[in-house]
């Protein structure tokens, strides 16, 4: 359950200030991509029988050697010793079968910025990283703020075999001042709001946007940083001082602006979520205004807290983001945020761009951001569960059953009668990260690191969408 709100569970480019403050072969990938090999399961209508894998299901706490019997888009039965002869078999012995990854926080960047990354190939590096429910951002070209462009953004993502949801902007083209009309948005598919990539600067436009998503019965996510309390974005203030010496991203314009924000979202009695904490002071405003009775929840990225802010001296431009990486201290305050419970849900904040515009000479001037779908599963195994921060069923609740129980979405669970969205992976088993990536974009910090947990198949409304070669 996550802490701190009760309500739809089931049981950036940031604008900055001049002010200072004192790929090779891919494996299989079987959404009907013409450069990808299509399986025979891909036709749709096969029974699938998953034989003797360790079935975990977060929301029951089940974790025992099952069998899954798979028909129609659903699971039909989860017991030992299933037979049936109709069924295509899988074998996960040793591997094991959880949910499908849900993902709140991703870019996919159509309309408008598709040499970059679209909804398809999206899909595809979601599969690949065993993600089976996504919601994307707003901040497309045009931004999606009408029903409009929302409607041809959801005729796009209907076209993929993964689910695949998407915000609406809670301000008119991201200006920070005039509201989008929330009613419609929703009627029209938005599932919840948010200006991702720029923070909403007033105070009033925020008390206004909270009213009138608890008048619709939804929440706003927000992305904090106070371009007034900025210097240059996607540094943080620490190593852009000693290293690159100019003002960086400073830690009290994060947790500044949540203090405001959660404590404007307790007056209005509204849900807020915050987007990718990244700050120690940051994990503890949060924990305050939900022992306060805030209705808050929070997310934090597998690269911050699996990375410092060395890794700009590294990996260059692919390890720039916004928020940007932090110091040790920070790191280790996200995951006892995790671990604590205060931060409930892991989303990627899979921001891919185009190799070109990471290159850039000046790394000042690079694209914040980096492509995660596909490594996400990993850093988790790798940085949480292996030395022991969270248990490998904590790990799953945090990229499943917490994510969706927020949307209330029918997923991020295993249960008869239940939808089959399903990751099988092998837990123990090393990879090695290289630009083989399904996405567009390789524009990821992690290429050369050798990481645990590599996903063997990803099934998805009952169909194998990705199956690693082996």
């Amino acid at each position: 359950m996550i802490s701190g709100i009760k309500p739809v569970m089931s049981d950036m480019a940031s604008k900055t200030s001049n002010r200072c403050p004192v790929k090779s072969e891919v494996a299989k990938v079987m959404l009907d991509y013409p450069d990808k090999q299509i399986s025979r399961f891909d036709i749709g209508g096969v029974m699938l029988l998953i034989k003797n894998g360790r079935v975990m299901d977060p929301k029951s706490q089940l974790d025992q050697v099952a069998d899954v019997l798979i028909d129609n888009g659903r699971i039909l039965r989860i017991a030992p010793d299933i037979e049936h002869d109709e069924a295509e078999q899988i074998d996960a012995s040793g591997l094991v079968v959880a949910p499908g990854l849900v993902d709140i926080h991703v870019h996919f960047r159509e309309p408008g910025q598709t040499h970059k990354e679209d909804i398809h190939t999206g899909a595809l590096a979601a599969a690949a990283g065993g993600v089976t429910t996504v919601v994307m951002m707003a901040n497309t070209n045009p931004v999606i703020s009408d029903t409009e462009t929302l409607q041809a953004v959801l005729a796009s993502a209907a076209k993929e075999k993964i689910n695949i949801y998407t915000n609406a902007s809670v301000t008119k083209r991201f200006n920070g001042q005039e509201l989008t009309d929330f009613k419609a948005l929703l009627a029209a598919g938005a599932v919840s709001f948010s200006d991702d990539g720029i923070p909403l600067e007033s105070s009033k436009v925020l008390k206004e946007a909270l009213d009138l998503a608890k008048a619709n019965k939804t929440f706003i996510a927000l992305h904090e940083e106070d371009p007034q309390l900025n210097g240059v974005l996607g540094f943080n203030e620490h190593i852009a001082k000693d290293h690159f010496h100019f003002c960086g991203a400073t830690g009290v314009a994060e947790y500044s602006m949540i203090a405001r924000d959660v404590m404007i979202a307790y007056d209005r009695q509204a849900h807020v979520h915050i987007q990718h904490l990244s700050k120690a002071e940051s994990v503890k405003v949060v924990a305050f205004a939900q022992q306060l009775g805030a209705k808050v929840t929070a997310e934090a990225t597998p690269q911050h807290f699996s990375k410092t802010e060395d890794l700009l001296r590294l990996a260059g431009a692919n390890a720039k983001m916004n928020p940007p990486l932090r110091t040790e201290q920070d790191r280790l305050a996200v995951i006892e945020g995790l671990k604590s419970g205060v931060i409930a849900i892991i989303a990627t904040d899979h921001a891919p761009h185009h190799s070109d515009e990471k290159a850039v000479a000046d790394l000042t001037k690079a694209p914040s951001g980096m492509t995660g779908l596909e490594t996400s599963l990993s850093l988790g195994l790798t940085n949480l569960v292996e030395p022991g921060y969270l248990s490998l069923m904590a790990l799953l609740e945090k990229m499943t059953i917490n994510p969706a129980s927020l949307y209330n979405f029918d997923a991020g669970y295993l249960a008869e009668s239940g939808p089959a969205d399903l990751v099988i992976f092998a837990d123990k088993e090393k990879r090695l990260v290289t630009e083989a990536f399904a996405s567009k974009a390789s524009n990821s910090p992690f290429i050369g690191e050798t990481l645990k947990g590599v996903v063997k198949y990803t099934i998805a409304k009952g169909q194998i969408v990705y199956q690693a070669d082996n």
